[in-house]
């Protein structure tokens, strides 16, 4: 693959809008509480992530591929937190 100036500022892009997904990621793992986070707003986002994923696969476009692989991965994470220590909340645990 040729790393031209698009695929460069492509990448850099992908690499800043998926890493700003991590501290929503720790925080909420150390914090156990998922309670103040929206289930729609992240179930949306995730169907999104994962519809530009297969975009990316589509048309072969590294920088969309890599990013949405790797937003979606945190983002089920984060819905995992959600399910998971809402579930430990309601139940008094």
């Amino acid at each position: 693959m040729e790393f031209t100036l698009i695929t460069v500022v492509g990448l850099l892009a992908a690499t800043c809008t998926t890493i700003s997904f991590l501290p929503q990621v720790i925080k909420t793992w150390k914090s156990k509480s998922a309670k103040d986070l929206s289930l729609g707003m992240f179930s949306i986002f995730a169907t999104g992530v994962f519809l530009w994923l297969v975009y990316g696969l589509m048309i072969g476009d590294l920088p969309i591929i890599l990013a949405n692989t790797i937003t979606l991965l945190l983002v089920l994470l984060i819905l995992y937190f959600k399910f998971t220590f809402d579930r430990n909340e309601e139940s008094g645990g």
